[in-house]
């Protein structure tokens, strides 16, 4: 029986805790973006700009940390 050692587990779990705080960090920022709390491009465009940081952090919140536990899974025994 194959098992990974302690220290892969535990890089794969910081991997994916990281990426649910990135997509958390990218969903505050969108939403500030869309507010208009500060301005990269100017008003229109940084709506445009917020909401698409916001579509990309609730992905990678919600979907990519499945994806990664999917392709990290171990192999079931017969």
């Amino acid at each position: 029986m194959n098992r990974p050692d302690d220290s892969l587990v535990k890089k794969r779990f910081f991997a994916i805790s990281a990426m649910r705080l990135m997509g958390a960090a990218f969903v505050m920022i969108g939403f500030i973006l869309i507010s208009g709390g500060f301005s990269l491009a100017g008003q229109p465009t940084d709506r445009w700009i917020g909401v698409a940081i916001v579509l990309v952090g609730a992905f990678d919140f919600a979907v990519m940390p499945m994806i990664l536990a999917r392709r990290w899974r171990s192999p079931k025994e017969l």
